[in-house]
């Protein structure tokens, strides 16, 4: 695999969850479900009832795991501490068959390691980046596909080094699911990298952040979305299902039906096979069908990408779907 054209190249970073579970805690949200706080007890012993850390995650090393257990070649770009943690990171990579060629490996710069509360099915995550040199490695094969998401702050110019390597290389599909720092640079500072988007992912909170806007109507949001240059959009509006917008035709499509276990990588599980799907040269409404069953199955475990499954289970899924699992025009 190491001197092959990669056909799935994730960039961003990666870390390791300590996912904390809690029992005793009290959340409130607004009417509509939205802007919800967690509470515990304020200088207090607050207990817990487990710990379980997952290693090498993230939303790109996600989207590469997923797109390895599909049967693609995939690769991650990346950077780890010269520690414990960010050895553990390179091993589970490879243990699910990711290339570590371009994984950068650095002196005194601990691997990035984050805390997440974990409270009924839902969680909370305590983050922080450490600033890895950054620098895009031009001179390699190019991909078939680019998948760009989360990367922290300080990676300005490493942007600009991705952005000119998919102009040199057009026949490079570029996937693009911002993350928090990039959604904070706004889309004047990543224009070229908007414009460049053959696929765009986001939820519709993203979408109005994005936007800085309040519109709610799925087909506004994606046509204010496609005038920043994106080709084709997904927006998902969690259990409520997802849409998929080609410029001209929006699909709405449901989630698969079963109870979540524990959300985390649910949307990285989504947009990954969705991505996948598209490389493979399946149409939008066929990967709408694949995209949200690999979700349902992540969901039932702890972590983003204990549950993704193979494509052999995935189209055992698709076989067996319920009758109103499909995408619809809206």
């Amino acid at each position: 695999m190491e001197n092959e054209q990669i056909d799935f190249l994730a960039i961003g970073d990666v870390v390791t969850d300590a996912f904390i579970k809690i029992k005793d805690a009290r959340v409130s949200c607004d009417i509509d479900d939205h802007n919800c706080r967690i509470s515990l007890s304020f200088g207090d012993k607050v207990p817990y009832e487990s710990v379980e850390e997952v290693r090498a995650v993230g939303n790109s090393a996600n989207a590469a795991v997923s797109a390895s257990r599909l049967g693609v070649k995939s690769a991650l770009i990346a950077n780890v501490g010269k520690d414990i943690h960010g050895d553990n990171c390179l091993s589970e990579l490879q243990k699910n068959n990711v290339s570590t060629k371009y994984m950068g490996v650095h002196e005194g710069i601990p691997t990035n390691y984050h805390y997440v509360l974990w409270y009924d099915v839902d969680r909370t995550i305590l983050v922080k980046h450490a600033h890895f040199p950054a620098s895009f490695p031009g001179d390699m094969i190019p991909p078939k596909m680019i998948y760009l998401s989360s990367l922290g702050e300080g990676t300005e110019e490493y942007h600009d080094q991705i952005s000119d390597y998919l102009i040199k290389n057009p026949d490079t599909k570029l996937v693009f699911q911002p993350g928090t720092f990039q959604m904070k640079m706004g889309t004047e500072r990543l224009k070229n990298i908007y414009s460049r988007a053959d696929i765009f992912f986001c939820n519709v909170e993203e979408a109005q952040r994005i936007l800085d806007s309040k519109e709610s109507d799925i087909k506004s949001l994606a046509s204010s979305l496609h005038a920043l240059g994106l080709k084709t959009v997904f927006i998902t509006d969690g259990i409520k299902g997802a849409y998929a917008s080609d410029g001209n035709e929006v699909w709405f499509m449901p989630v698969y039906p079963q109870t979540p276990f524990e959300r985390t990588g649910a949307g990285d599980a989504f947009s990954s096979t969705v991505a996948t799907a598209i490389l493979m040269g399946k149409s939008i409404q066929e990967a709408l069908i694949w995209g949200p069953i690999n979700s349902m199955s992540v969901v039932q475990y702890v972590g983003a990408q204990k549950g993704l499954l193979s494509m052999e289970k995935l189209e055992e899924y698709i076989k067996n779907a319920p009758e109103e699992y499909k995408p619809k025009l809206i």
